[in-house]
C-alpha cells in the first residue's frame, strides 16, 4: 500500500519488495494511507460480524465449531475468519493485533471519512465495541476479543 509519484515508486519498488510481500502503488501521496484505513475498516467489520455469527449459532443451539467448518470454504470465508474464529472459540485473546491499535486506526478511518463525506456507520459501530473492550481493560488483547463483547451481552462463551 504505497502512495506517491509513479516514477518514485518505480525507482524504489525493488527496495519496498524486500520489506513486504505485497507492494502496490495505490495512487498519489496519501493513497497508501487511505488504502490501509480501508483495510482496517474491513478487518474490524469482519471480526465483528464473525463474533456475532458465532454467538448467533451458539445461542440457537448450533455448535460454532461446526458452523465455522461449514462456512469457511464458502463466500463468507476469509483469512480473517480462518485466523480469528479459532481464537474466539478457544477464548484466546493473545495479541496479534491489539485492540488499542485498532481503535487508533478506526479513529483515523472516521476522521478520513468525515473529511471526505463518506458514510461509515459500520466503522463507528466496530469502534464502539473496541472502545468498550478497552474500557474493560482489554486494550492490549487481540482484536478477536470482540467476541468477548458478545459473550458479555449473552452470558455465553463462544464454542466453550
Amino acid at each position: 500500500m504505497v502512495g506517491g509519484k509513479q516514477e518514485v515508486f518505480d525507482e524504489y519498488k525493488e527496495l519496498l519488495e524486500t520489506m513486504g510481500s505485497s507492494v502496490t502503488r495505490c495512487g498519489e501521496v496519501g493513497a497508501g494511507n487511505t488504502t490501509k484505513l480501508a483495510n482496517q475498516l474491513i478487518v474490524a467489520c469482519n471480526i465483528q460480524a464473525l463474533a456475532e455469527a458465532l454467538t448467533l449459532a451458539q445461542k440457537a443451539g448450533v455448535d460454532p465449531h461446526l458452523v465455522f467448518e461449514a462456512i469457511k470454504g464458502g463466500l463468507a470465508g476469509s483469512t480473517v475468519m480462518n485466523a480469528k474464529a479459532p481464537m474466539m472459540m478457544e477464548g484466546n485473546d493473545t495479541p496479534g493485533f491489539r485492540i488499542d491499535l485498532h481503535i487508533k486506526d478506526l479513529n483515523n478511518v472516521l476522521d478520513c471519512a468525515h473529511s471526505v463525506g463518506a458514510p461509515v456507520p459500520m466503522a463507528a459501530e466496530a469502534q464502539e465495541v473496541l472502545q468498550w473492550l478497552h474500557n474493560q481493560g482489554k486494550g492490549s488483547a487481540d482484536h478477536s476479543a470482540m467476541a468477548q463483547y458478545y459473550e458479555k451481552l449473552t452470558g455465553i462463551k463462544i464454542g466453550r
